[in-house]
């Protein structure tokens, strides 16, 4: 993804939040989250806020704005990452100010009485902050010449290099119960955010000890960056488990989490495919031979969540496993979560019932991992050929009734999947594997497919469906005026006269828009130089007033097709129509109207039949705005 300059250039900021957003390039901070593609000025990508299966969300870099016409989300750069990653409104400034380089201004959190930090609830940004602490005993752990000696040997018989150490945040737990809870207590922090990250444990008499004691520790990251949890596998073979992950807390969710999707989503990205293995150390020698784009699930199995994380960055998905019984039982398990996502799945199998990092480590193993990839067979030409064997061998022969049994069972299945709710293409693919596995016709398959509909696997399981939202394209001439100023605030100071009066008395479909027009009447029609962005700022409390001035923008620029004239005239016609309609507003519409009225639809179709009819006016004149005639009414 290309970097975009800065929006603005000798700027003067009033805090902190305008620093940070001027210096985030959002082409590049969403780039790195969802694939996107360029489209004219703009970008597009899948949503990554609802079930998205056609490109519906834009970022428009020159305002550092995105939305998407589907579910209605948009904002700036710290609404994104708020939504995408469930941050707070502080640790989203906070992560976008570290990844810009710029040092905000302290801010004094509450204290009791004599100074000290008032214990409580943790919250996110306390076992995050818990998490990063405990990272840095890990990694001093691991580099003490005593305590870190055992883990380091494990290193190093595992083969993983000082590069993948550092890169993956590496450590180790020492061989004690207290040696985390002794290093809280020596730096006097407050013990609850350790306790609510899983790290330390109360005991039943009083006091605490460390949950990962003499274990090599992995540390899971998000996307950007940040520890979220830790899994420890064990130094000493007659420990148990082997493995023993942090608990679910309020960062940190293994149906939603993908271990080493940090390291590898660029690859990701770029290679348009993601390889998912089955563990951290298989994840870590993938990529310390140089094959990128691999994954982890976190000893679960993958999950809708999984799937839809994934389907943003590529159009492939290929399961690597060490046996033609394990890709069987994961082929299962991902026909479940892949389905109807519009995205190839592959299993790839590797040779001798091997994992990846054993195959790795054996002669030519880097070679036969990337065939095990490249030669991966689609998901349901697997599963099928896989069924067809196991028919076979019970002796079940092409034309039997128990062979057409388990045929017509697991067209039920494919049903309740979403088979009727599949694309026309697709749906004709798997009925035709299918055809070939019961070795008839495929109008014998289409007759035997059970009617009914899915029951429910997909998106409404993600809870990421677009939900009704308030309305965020404009309703009628008043909203027209504020969606052209947004897009163009320039036009404010040139038509203030104009518009004064529209957007205080203007009818608004919904009380966020109220309060758009209310600031935009602020700022627009008396600063020259005003921008968006410094909208957006100043509506910094306000979210859904955020949205709401991103779609009207986004509305206005594709309403016109990004002509600055055509807004502008578009700006003078929705003017002289409210002035025209003034009294019929004034006398129905009560001021600041919620969503309901009637009248605006008439007046959106009037507009849109008006901009149709100039369209094919300017076509028919070769595009000259100037051979089109004023518009009557």
């Amino acid at each position: 993804m290309r970097a975009h300059a800065p929006v603005s250039s000798a700027r003067t900021f009033q805090n902190d939040r305008e620093r940070v957003l001027d210096a985030t390039d959002l082409v590049r901070l969403i780039g790195d989250h969802v694939a996107l593609r360029a489209k004219g000025r703009e970008f597009v990508c899948l949503c990554p806020f609802h079930d998205d299966h056609t490109p519906s969300m834009y970022v428009v870099p020159h305002k550092q704005i995105y939305h998407c016409f589907a579910c209605g989300a948009g904002g700036n750069a710290i609404d994104f990452m708020m939504r995408y990653h469930g941050m707070t409104y502080p640790e989203s400034l906070r992560h976008l100010a570290e990844r810009a380089g710029i040092e905000l201004t302290p801010y004094r959190g509450r204290r009791s009485e004599d100074g000290s930090r008032e214990e409580g609830e943790a919250s996110r940004e306390d076992i995050a902050s818990a998490n990063g602490m405990a990272q840095s005993f890990f990694r001093s752990v691991l580099n003490h010449a005593e305590h870190g000696r055992a883990a380091r040997e494990l290193l190093a018989r595992r083969g993983i290099s000082p590069e993948m150490v550092e890169e993956f945040g590496i450590g180790a737990a020492p061989d004690r119960w207290d040696g985390l809870v002794r290093t809280i207590e020596a730096k006097r922090l407050p013990i609850a955010p350790f306790v609510a990250a899983g790290l330390v444990k109360a005991r039943e008499g009083g006091g605490y000890y460390d949950a990962l004691r003499n274990r090599l520790i992995f540390t899971i990251h998000d996307q950007v960056g940040r520890a979220i949890a830790f899994g420890g596998r064990r130094i000493n073979d007659e420990d148990e488990p082997k493995y023993l992950n942090s608990p679910e807390t309020a960062l940190f969710h293994k149906s939603s989490t993908l271990f080493a999707l940090k390291q590898a989503y660029r690859a990701i990205q770029q290679e348009r495919t993601a390889v998912i293995t089955e563990g951290y150390t298989d994840a870590i020698a993938c990529h310390q031979a140089g094959i990128r784009n691999v994954v982890a699930t976190l000893g679960t199995a993958l999950t809708e969540r999984h799937a839809s994380i994934l389907r943003r960055f590529c159009d492939c998905v290929v399961l690597l496993f060490d046996s033609d019984e394990a890709g069987q039982l994961a082929a299962d398990r991902a026909l479940d979560v892949f389905f109807r996502e519009p995205v190839d799945v592959k299993v790839g199998v590797l040779p001798g019932g091997k994992d990846p990092d054993e195959v790795l480590k054996s002669e030519g193993g880097v070679a036969k991992v990337r065939e095990a990839i490249a030669s991966a067979r689609d998901l349901l030409e697997f599963r099928f050929a896989r069924m067809a064997s196991k028919l076979d061998a019970a002796g079940y022969t092409p034309g039997s009734i128990a062979r057409a049994r388990a045929i017509e069972e697991d067209l039920q299945r494919l049903v309740d999947l979403g088979l009727h709710e599949l694309p026309p293409i697709r749906k004709q693919t798997v009925i035709r594997k299918l055809a070939k596995l019961a070795h008839v016709g495929e109008p014998v398959i289409l007759q035997a497919i059970p009617k009914g509909k899915s029951k429910g696997k997909g998106s409404g399981d993600r809870g990421e469906s677009a939900q009704p939202a308030l309305r965020r394209t404009p309703s009628n001439h008043a909203e027209h005026v504020l969606a052209c100023l947004l897009a163009e605030p320039r036009l404010g100071v040139a038509y203030a006269e104009e518009c004064r009066d529209i957007l205080k008395e203007g009818a608004y479909s919904s009380p966020p828009t109220a309060r758009v027009a209310a600031r935009a009447a602020e700022l627009f029609l008396s600063a020259v130089g005003a921008t968006l962005a410094d909208m957006m700022n100043q509506l910094d409390d306000d979210a859904e007033a955020r949205e709401t001035a991103a779609a009207f923008a986004v509305h206005a620029e594709h309403f016109c097709d990004h002509d600055a004239k055509r807004l502008e005239e578009h700006l003078r016609e929705c003017v002289r129509l409210w002035r025209h309609r003034r009294p019929l507003h004034i006398a129905q519409e009560p001021k600041n109207a919620t969503a309901g009225a009637s009248a605006p639809g008439g007046e959106l179709q009037e507009l849109n039949e008006r901009l149709h009819a100039e369209r094919a006016r300017r076509q028919r004149h070769g595009g000259n705005p100037t051979a089109l005639p004023r518009p009557t009414l």
